[in-house]
């Protein structure tokens, strides 16, 4: 599974101005709303009701938050970069300042899992994320990470 099928470049937050987790979500939502046409709340509902369960804030300054909807067809990305890292409750009590916004239609199952991972692999690589933290532009950031799919399925 590529970045690219889940991510297109106009659902690239380069540099996001939150100061709060929830805010945050609040704004992830808004975007993932412009993009899918799924009311902001229904989405935000979702995406806070899996934080509950556990923080998704993964490590070293990274989150990727995600749920389900019944009403997208598609699985769907938004990439943001923060211009100041908030607090996240993540495992390693790093403050996150790049994240991965996931949704995924209900039943996606298997599909679902395989792009956290896919997500998830892509962004242990140091240097992507070296990259991706020095730049605010979409577009840079948009081939950085379609690059590195390339440099993965080599």
């Amino acid at each position: 599974m590529a970045l690219a099928d889940l991510l297109q470049q106009d659902a690239i937050i380069p540099a996001l101005k939150v100061n709060s987790k929830k805010q945050l979500l609040q704004e992830l939502a808004a975007k993932a709303s412009k993009l899918t046409g799924v009311a902001e709340r229904e989405i935000f509902d979702v995406i806070l009701q899996r934080e509950r369960l556990g923080s998704t804030g993964v490590g070293h300054g990274i989150a990727i938050p995600h749920g389900k909807l019944s009403s997208i067809t598609s699985i769907k990305g938004i990439f943001a970069r923060l211009e100041a890292p908030v607090d996240f409750e993540a495992l390693d009590d790093e403050p996150v300042d790049l994240v991965f916004l996931l949704l995924a239609p209900e039943g996606a199952g298997a599909d679902h899992l395989k792009a956290l991972s896919r997500i998830a692999r892509v962004l242990r690589d140091q240097e992507l994320v070296a990259k991706l933290r020095k730049t605010d532009s979409a577009s840079a950031i948009y081939a950085f990470l379609n690059e590195e799919q390339a440099n993965h399925a080599a």
